[in-house]
């Protein structure tokens, strides 16, 4: 008996050989689909299809009670997550539960748009801490990113926007322009399915043609091969 946690990576071909093989395995009674974090580029319908199994839906509540753990004790749980499947702390938390409650676990890694935003032309070695964008409320309306993105600035470093699930690119474009954030930016589009990338500043980049799941980076400090890649863009 052991919990899996499996990275899905960006496409819904992306999940490694041998995650496929994990899914496969007889011993394997239930597989939760994680489904609050990301706009998905694929439907749930898709992904079954292309892994050939039925998918249970995993939301926020379910995963953080770490009642998965406790299932895990009596049979082979997996967990499927986009992307990588230790880029949030609630999937650290589960470990340590697992850990903690000497349950067995695995994790199969996979990529995430941590080191797929490269295909831009950055260099992953010269991104800074990684800010959030939620969504603005009526009364919540944070804008504690900026820090974020003014602290990395301040030595060199690209600032990685990650956008809050349901935040359309035109509602994203209202909020930074409230918060007051200025210069070029890259917009990057459906990483690892069909990347798009736009490369503007934010009133130029049209609302219309980005789609989601995207992110945004916030330029720090260009090296010249970073300046030629952004000029190809």
């Amino acid at each position: 008996m052991a919990l899996y946690l499996i990275g899905l990576g960006l496409d819904k071909r992306g999940i490694s050989l041998h995650g496929k093989k994990i899914l496969k395995s007889a011993n394997v009674k239930k597989v939760y689909l994680e489904n609050y974090t990301v706009e998905f580029p694929y439907t749930k319908k898709e992904l079954e299809k292309e892994l050939k199994i039925k998918l249970i839906s995993a939301d926020r509540e379910f995963v953080e009670s770490e009642r998965i753990v406790d299932e895990a004790k009596k049979e082979d749980v997996v967990l499927l997550i986009y992307g990588s499947p230790l880029s949030a702390t609630t999937h650290i938390s589960l470990i340590n539960s697992c850990k903690n409650k000497k349950v067995d676990f695995h994790i199969l890694h996979s990529g995430s748009v941590f080191d797929a935003v490269a295909e831009s032309g950055l260099s992953l070695y010269k991104f800074g801490k990684t800010a959030s964008l939620p969504k603005w409320q009526r009364n919540f309306n944070p804008k504690s990113f900026m820090e974020i993105i003014k602290d990395n600035q301040k030595i060199g470093a690209h600032s990685l926007l990650l956008i809050d699930i349901g935040l359309s690119f035109l509602d994203c474009k209202k909020q930074l322009e409230e918060s007051d954030l200025k210069g070029k930016i890259i917009v990057c589009s459906r990483l690892g399915v069909r990347s798009k990338f736009y490369y503007d500043s934010l009133e130029k980049i049209p609302a219309g043609k980005v789609k989601a799941p995207y992110c945004i980076i916030v330029l720090g400090k260009l090296d010249d091969y970073e300046e030629e890649s952004l000029a190809k863009i």
